[in-house]
Parts: C-alpha cells; structure tokens; sequence
C-alpha cells in the first residue's frame, strides 16, 4: 500500500484528520543539516540539527519567518554534552520556550556507562545557547536499544511532555537500519515531566509502534494539538533508504489511541525529494521543516520546509 498515490488516499480515506495541502520549498540549508526542528519566538525564528563536523547541535536563524535561513557556522548550541555522554554523536534536538525566560534543548547523545543513546535535556537563558546539559539524562530505555529522538510537548492545561523512540533498530537484525528480521520493536514514548520541562515524573506509556507499512521502524515523533486533535509526526522504514517518509497519526487524547493516516504526507518523488523525513512542525501546524537526502555517499540531509493548511478529512497536494 505505501506504492499507492496520495490521489488514491484522497478517494478513499475517511478516518483521522489529515494535512490538506503540503507546499515544500528549498533546499533552505544547502548543507548537511539532519533532524531539524523549529522554534518560533518573539525575537526570532530558529532551526536545530543532529551533530556535523565538530559541532554537536546545530543552529540556523531565519529573519522573515522561516522563508529564508542562515546556518550559523561554527556555532555550537551543546559544546558539552553532559558528562554521562560522548561528543559527536548528538542527534535530533528539539527546543522549547519554557515561557520563564529560559530554553529547554531536548536531544540524544551516547552514553558511555549504558552503550546506548539516551535523551536529555540541557537549558540555556538564549535560544542559540550555549545550552548547559542537565547531570543525568532523562531515559536511556537500555534493554530496548536506547532511547532517541526527543521532542517536547505542552498541553492546554499546561503539563509539559517529551515524545522519544525506544532504538530497538540498534540491537541488530540485518538490513540497511537494523531490525530487517522485524524482531524488534521501535515504540515512541510519551513522558511526563515536571513544569521545569528537565525532571521526568511517572512511567512513560507507550503510544504508537510500527505497523505493516512502516518497514522496520518508526521515529522521528513530534506531537502538536491542532483543534483538540493530537497530532504526531514521525518517520518510517529507513532512514538511508528511498523508502524514508513524513508520515502521522492522530488521537482524540494525548495517551491515545494514535490512528494512523493510511498514507505518508511525504514520500520519495513528492516535489522532488528523496527519503524526506525528520519533520518538525510549527506549534500551530502551519508551517514544518524537515530534511531530505541528496546525496549518499557520504549521506548529506539537506533543510526544507513545507507549509501546510488544514480541512477536515481530505488531503491533497
């Protein structure tokens, strides 16, 4: 079903809420700038991304909006990672406005005591950093593979929360990714946490876990509230292959049940691109960057962004 249209999708599908238009421009950063995610605040418009280089986290500012970007070279929002943790292979940040006049980076590095990723927070008073990591990391989920892939979440009654994947690609099982033989599981976790945004309270729940279409893994979550509907972006199949795709579910609560829309917003061909994936949307859903491939040896992931609108169940591009 994944080599179905989108046309096909339009004519048949009927169930969660779907993006009715996608208009993708760029490449925005015609540079190796994975996993991007976004942050929109009153002095300015900002993009984060994994480790290039030297550089753990990345940093790109846009003047207008998010129409046009500059990566800051030589900029590096986490020069220390954290103690528990190894430089250079920090991945998929998300940042978030605390409101208090401080800026919670969220982000998975290596942990050189438990062999896996873990997600952690850092905080920093300036939204380029440098942000300063917290001691401990927030969830490692090492029997799983390690955690990755963090984004944070704020509801409407105010409870902050991070959405991550539980790594179990990592634990082997052939392929281009890992976990070929599909004897993993991939789950995203929804994590509560305290209103500091830094300190996780209670268990995580798992909320979504791949499915037959999903190749062998799900990632990437990012979670907004778009007219009381729950909304989580993620990524599927791998992400050094063509089948790499911005696909999302949809839930009337934020514990779930997530349905699945029944077709990717965004596949290899779609405007030109190959393998898009890491999509972070804006807070209202308008508007999203992600990141697509152009070349493969060695992987390059270039920015776009995509403005998208909504209309009840119908899609189309």
């Amino acid at each position: 079903m994944r080599s179905f249209s989108r046309t096909f999708f339009v004519l048949t599908h009927l169930a969660a809420l779907p993006l009715s238009w996608a208009t993708v421009s760029g490449p925005v950063i015609s540079a190796n700038f994975p996993d991007p995610a976004i942050l929109v605040t009153n002095g300015g418009t900002y993009a984060f991304a994994t480790n290039s280089g030297n550089i753990n986290i990345q940093v790109a500012t846009s003047p207008d909006g998010g129409a046009t970007w500059e990566l800051q070279s030589g900029v590096d929002a986490l020069p220390n990672v954290g103690s528990w943790a190894t430089a250079n292979s920090t991945w998929a940040p998300d940042v978030i406005d605390r409101g208090d006049g401080t800026f919670v980076m969220y982000y998975a590095a290596w942990s050189t005591s438990q062999n896996t990723h873990c997600v952690a927070a850092a905080t920093s008073i300036s939204p380029v950093g440098p942000y300063s990591p917290e001691s401990q990391p927030i969830a490692c989920q090492t029997p799983g593979g390690g955690a990755i892939d963090p984004a944070g979440f704020q509801d409407t009654n105010g409870t902050r929360y991070i959405v991550y994947k539980v790594d179990g690609s990592s634990l082997g099982g052939g392929g281009p990714c890992g976990n070929a033989n599909g004897e993993y599981s991939t789950p995203i976790m929804l994590q509560e946490m305290e209103a500091d945004g830094v300190t996780p309270t209670g268990e995580p729940i798992q909320i979504l876990d791949r499915g037959q279409f999903d190749g062998p893994l799900i990632e990437a979550p990012a979670l907004i509230l778009h007219n009381g509907t729950y909304v989580l972006f993620f990524s599927s199949n791998c992400y050094n292959t063509d089948l790499y795709d911005i696909s999302y579910a949809t839930a009337p609560s934020i514990a779930g049940p997530y349905t699945k829309a029944s077709s990717p917003l965004l596949i290899t061909g779609d405007d030109g691109l190959t393998a898009p994936g890491g999509a972070t949307p804006r807070l209202d859903g308008g508007f999203m960057v992600f990141h697509a491939t152009v070349n493969t040896n060695p992987l390059t992931r270039y920015m776009y962004t995509a403005t998208t609108t909504w209309n009840g169940t119908i899609v189309s591009t």
